[in-house]
């Protein structure tokens, strides 16, 4: 037998300046089920994250409600931790980046670029708020867009025409914070010469330690040449001050991956067995795996081996990235009650429904995931109840009833036993490989297989029959056995599940090689129901209860205070004007993002006679614009043609909502027709 493996996983460091939400624990629950499998298997697999706790956000937030950044970080991190043990992820330790083992350690990576001259200095001008006394970050300046004058637009990128520019291009700039006119300041930043690791990283981004579609992306990066990194800040910041360069901060991504290394050496002073310098030494021999969102994938993969390359620490092994969570083929919505709080999910439902689905929908790949709700009740109700737990309340009572709780020796289906065993190392496989829609469909294969199994030899009509007792027991001993062997492959996905049947079948916490043996001769403890169905109505009372969070949150939100305040009126016009508008029904013949931009869609129109090319800013609502293609949406026909920098627009389409995901196209009532015109 082989010797336990050594490994080491994070998940990406959650921001200490909101809520966890259903996208959020996609990622947490994907690294708890491959971890839970790993010790399952024997192997030593330590699983650390902790707060990403600095930045100018968390500064602005605290001082917003009146107390510390460390106070509110503090708050936040308790919400987290008990929405994390709640969704049953079981971190070995969950700690912050606030912390002296970040500081120390975030002191001696840059200390050790420094000396070894992968760090330059140089001047740079940014805008300076005078009122605050703070420099500005790009997302904390707005102005007039100097593409297409749209007003409030932020200082990187416009989103009305999807222009992008340098924040001091805008026009009329304005200070988000305070309101007043920024000021045009140099400082001295420092920056990581990412360049110098350029060679390195064409060969390990190719050395499959990414997915392929990751690399490629990558690629398209390294191809065009690496830039130096700007990881400095000015006071005042909300993290670790620079060694030796008082005023100076490290930028909030310098220090947060290394919050990884910290976490671990938090650890390591609690665990004595554990060896922080065996786990990170350069010729390390344990292995060190990431898991993140595909928006990331940047910090992770480029700068982060770079960063411990130069410092003289391992890299990692693999970096496992995952796609974004959709609900019900959308992104989250507020207003539709689809943005979901984990706390909001679990005062309604069981953690183990979600870690199930998810699991159910989760490759290898990088691919989006959806969240079907109606989908979600169905499959839960089908392959949880109507299946697994089906087999064991079929025949624990039968054994309980006819042999005082106590299975019998034997096997009476051989070849359905040798199936069991002979998926196991399968099933195995995709756990490793982090394919878990095809570990839980080859489950759900043989519990399909069992339930036949059981329904063909239908105990409960041998128990109405005279002598036929012992068949009765044999069949719903191997049942439970059976049952047994669906509930080890199902534990890293399912921990109270697994937990419940093991004290039904009054045995030791299992573990993968126990699906070798069998129970004979054993006794049961009385069978409880292990799970049940979900109602339609818990849905129904969890988005109800989203929504009412948007609306608490309109309620306490000032007029004018960011994006939940409500939009004034426009000025009034005549009835002249609004009547010369040509509003036409309209054909989405072909929809699909423009390259180059990170908020337009092009959509081909047809209306009627012909069709036209139209740019709309909605690619935040529709990040699959495909699924536009076929609908019917209504279209201002008689706007002036438009030149923008990547194309003439020819139109355009009406669309409500405040902006960013909340977006909606207007469609016309049904049997309208393309080319009609709206009166």
């Amino acid at each position: 037998m082989s010797e336990p493996r050594q490994i080491l996983v994070t998940s990406a460091l959650p921001y200490a300046n909101g809520s966890i939400h259903l996208g959020h624990m996609l990622e947490y629950i994907q690294t708890d089920m491959w971890v839970r499998f790993q010790k399952l298997r024997g192997n030593q697999c330590i699983y650390v994250c902790a707060d990403d706790a600095h930045g100018s956000a968390i500064m602005l937030r605290a001082e917003k409600e009146g107390i510390t950044p460390e106070q509110l970080i503090a708050n936040v991190q308790a919400e987290h931790s008990s929405d994390f043990a709640d969704f049953l992820v079981d971190f070995d330790n969950f700690h912050s980046t606030h912390c002296e083992e970040n500081r120390e350690l975030s002191s001696l990576i840059y200390t050790r670029l420094r000396e070894a001259r992968h760090i330059a200095t140089r001047s740079v001008t940014q805008y300076y708020d005078p009122e605050k006394g703070m420099f500005l970050a790009d997302r904390f300046i707005k102005g007039t867009c100097p593409k297409c004058a749209a007003e409030d637009q932020y200082g990187d990128n416009c989103e009305k025409c999807g222009a992008t520019y340098a924040p001091t291009e805008l026009k009329n700039p304005k200070s988000a914070i305070s309101g007043a006119t920024p000021e045009l300041r140099d400082s001295q930043h420092f920056f990581f010469k990412l360049p110098d690791f350029q060679a390195m990283l064409q060969q390990w981004t190719r050395s499959g330690t990414l997915q392929d579609a990751v690399a490629n992306k990558l690629a398209e990066w390294l191809d065009s040449g690496l830039q130096e990194w700007d990881i400095s800040r000015d006071a005042p910041y909300f993290g670790f001050e620079i060694p030796g360069e008082p005023g100076k901060y490290f930028y909030v991504w310098l220090d947060a991956p290394i919050g990884y290394m910290a976490s671990f050496k938090n650890l390591c002073a609690r665990r004595p067995e554990l060896d922080f310098d065996a786990f990170w030494k350069e010729d390390s021999k344990a292995e060190l795996y990431h898991f993140i969102g595909k928006d990331i994938v940047n910090f992770h993969a480029l700068f982060w081996p770079a960063m411990l390359e130069g410092a003289g620490f391992r890299k990692p092994t693999a970096i496992n990235v995952h796609g974004y969570l959709t609900v019900n083929g959308a992104k989250m919505s507020k207003s539709r009650g689809t943005f979901i709080k984990a706390r909001t999910y679990l005062d309604h439902l069981q953690p183990e429904y979600l870690r199930y689905y998810y699991a159910s929908k989760l490759g290898r790949g990088v691919d989006d995931l959806d969240l079907n709700l109606d989908d979600f009740v169905q499959k839960v109700n089908s392959d949880l109840v109507g299946k697994v737990v089906n087999i064991a309340s079929r025949c624990a009572g039968f054994i309980h009833k006819g042999n005082a709780g106590v299975l019998v020796g034997g096997d009476a289906a051989p070849e359905l036993s040798e199936a069991f065993l002979a998926a196991a190392p399968s099933i195995a496989d995709a756990y490793e490989n982090r394919d878990f829609a095809r570990a839980m469909r080859e489950i759900m294969a043989l519990a399909d297989r069992a339930n036949a199994w059981i329904a063909d030899k239908a105990p409960w009509s041998l128990a109405k029959q005279e002598g036929k007792q012992d068949e009765v027991q044999a069949i719903c001993a191997q049942g439970i056995n059976l049952f047994r062997q669906l509930v080890i492959f199902l534990k890293p996905v399912l921990p109270v599940l697994a937990a419940d049947a093991e004290a039904f079948l009054n045995v030791a916490p299992l573990t993968w090689s126990d699906h070798l043996s069998r129970l004979e001769n054993h006794t049961l403890n009385p069978f409880k129901a292990l799970m049940s169905r979900i109602e339609p109505a818990r849905i129904e009372a969890m988005v109800a209860a989203s929504k009412e969070d948007l609306a608490a949150a309109e309620a306490a939100a000032p007029a004018g205070n960011g994006e939940l305040a409500k939009d004034p009126l426009s000025p009034e016009v005549e009835f002249d004007t609004f009547a010369a508008v040509d509003l036409r029904v309209a054909l989405i013949v072909k929809a699909e993002a423009v390259e180059g931009a990170d908020k337009l869609l092009r959509l081909t129109l047809d209306i009627g006679d012909e069709r036209r090319n139209v740019f709309s800013g909605i690619k935040s609502a529709y990040p699959d614009p495909a699924k536009l293609e076929g609908r019917l949406t209504m279209m201002v026909a008689n706007l002036k043609p438009r030149k923008m920098r990547f194309g003439v627009s020819e139109g355009m389409v009406m669309a409500a909502g405040p902006g960013g995901e909340e977006i909606y196209l207007l469609s016309p009532d049904s049997g309208a027709k393309p080319g009609q015109r709206i009166k």
